[in-house]
């Protein structure tokens, strides 16, 4: 069954880590009935700032306003699959363990949670203090999955977008998606 998934970019450091999933997620069309991309306030001017600037302008997918609550994924009778947030700040995953939907980004993941679905958050800071931590549990106990943006080596990366891949890989298999990529001790 092809899956519906919502995308949310926010503001935090590792752009590169979206624009691998998009580009992946083109890929494997597929499996995929519908992708609806969200942008928090501050996203695209770190994507331009990390990325090539307006980059995201070319993305093949459809993108809503941060303040679109009339998009599709801002309800559970949409059915989408599954929402990823990444990268994740952690202002955003403090504003989801608290429930607070002020945005779109917020709404779609407390839909997620509140249908049951897939939420899939790709923290990307680094150290965790105490706050950071009992918000992750709470997302983890309403549900969701915390997915570090913690890139693996074994399958010996040559770039950034490989390296970036090694996360992006698991999104993709969290999310349900069949996608070739490394495995461990598999030829």
């Amino acid at each position: 069954m092809k899956k519906k998934i919502a995308i949310a970019i926010t503001g935090a450091s590792g752009s590169i880590y979206a624009k691998v999933l998009i580009d992946k997620l083109q890929l494997l069309e597929n499996q995929i009935e519908e992708i609806g991309i969200v942008f928090s306030k501050n996203a695209k001017d770190v994507w331009d700032f990390e990325l090539e600037k307006g980059g995201y302008n070319s993305i093949p997918f459809k993108t809503y306003e941060r303040d679109n609550f009339f998009a599709p994924f801002a309800s559970g009778s949409a059915k989408y699959d599954v929402v990823i947030v990444c990268p994740c700040s952690m202002g955003t995953l403090g504003r989801i363990a608290a429930g607070i939907s002020d945005d779109l980004i917020t709404r779609a993941a407390d839909v997620a949670l509140k249908e049951r679905r897939k939420l899939v958050l790709v923290l990307r800071d680094a150290p965790y203090g105490l706050i950071q931590i009992r918000n992750m549990a709470t997302i983890t106990e309403a549900g969701g999955i915390i997915c570090p943006a913690s890139p693996s080596f074994y399958s010996k990366p040559k770039n950034f977008e490989e390296l970036a891949a090694t996360v992006i890989d698991r999104v993709i298999d969290l999310a349900g998606l069949t996608n070739s990529s490394f495995r461990w001790q598999e030829d």
